[in-house]
């Protein structure tokens, strides 16, 4: 097995721990582990729904959130790791108004929209097959894009999670290969990315998913710095221990051959640059 956690870069801007469902990681794990890899910076970023009955709807408070992550960010201050209070909110267009209400009301450090995967979706496992078969790869793809475009056009976010990771649900139905025959499905969301300001993020979790590719993969990194993107960000998506800062190695790397120099942030009050430049072994892995 190889060990992919990334040494020495500046942030890992995508971190789930017990505050969500599906983590059981606690935010000390993640600083201890930030401080041993060299790795100055972290977000908490765990996810919060809106629909009710999905995953993280009601899963613990606002108030609670924000009392762990800050209580650890004081804990860990001295080592060396400036702990960011942020979260991945899952955007709904049907929920649009409650989303816009939460952020009205609560103030994060960061925020990520995602679109995400759940029950009486067609891309469910149970319905993904029927869902791809007889249908074009536009039309596979319009339900998951569309909503991804209306949580980029809503301005609400700092950055858009993890752009394309449908693909994980479509494989092997639809292959990453099948998408890169494409990339015109992607131009309406590289373009709305573009108009609003908000940050493309690089989520190096596909990596060790079915799709085996970043979200999204370099080549859709690099025409959005073609079209005029300015703004990107780099996490691992991590929800275990184990894959803290996961190839975010590559994230980077694919980051600086788009032309990229910097890091879009938030820090609360206001956007931030955050330099990439690496240490030498930023890049590099070790065998287990």
């Amino acid at each position: 097995m190889t060990d992919r956690q990334a040494r020495d870069v500046p942030l890992d801007a995508h971190l789930h721990t017990h505050l969500s469902p599906d983590s059981q990681v606690r935010v000390d794990t993640f600083a201890a582990q930030a401080v041993g890899l060299g790795i100055p910076e972290i977000a908490i970023t765990d996810h919060v729904d809106f629909e009710p009955g999905a995953p993280a709807y009601r899963y613990v408070s606002f108030a609670d959130r924000e009392r762990s992550v800050r209580e650890a960010a004081e804990r860990w201050a001295e080592r060396g790791v400036a702990i960011r209070f942020g979260a991945e909110i899952t955007w709904d267009s049907r929920w649009a108004e409650d989303i816009r209400d939460h952020l009205r009301h609560h103030a994060y450090d960061f925020t990520i929209g995602s679109v995400h995967v759940y029950r009486g979706s067609p891309y469910e496992a149970a319905s993904v097959g029927g869902w791809v078969a007889g249908r074009s790869l536009p039309e596979v793809m319009e339900p998951y894009f569309s909503e991804v475009e209306q949580a980029i056009r809503s301005g609400l976010f700092d950055a858009i999670g993890h752009l394309d990771v449908v693909k994980r649900y479509l494989a092997p139905h639809v292959t990453a290969a099948d998408l890169a025959g494409a990339p015109e499905l992607y131009e309406p969301l590289l373009a709305a990315l573009v108009d609003g300001g908000t940050a493309l993020e690089i989520n190096t979790s596909g990596l060790r998913q079915e799709a085996k590719e970043i979200y999204p993969p370099a080549h859709i990194v690099g025409r959005f710095r073609e079209l005029g993107g300015e703004r990107i960000t780099i996490g691992s998506d991590a929800h275990r221990a184990d894959t803290f800062a996961w190839a975010l190695d590559d994230g980077y790397r694919v980051a600086a051959a788009a032309g990229f120099e910097a890091l879009a942030f938030r820090r609360g009050a206001g956007p931030v640059v955050v330099p990439m430049a690496t240490a030498p072994n930023a890049l590099a892995g070790r065998s287990l």
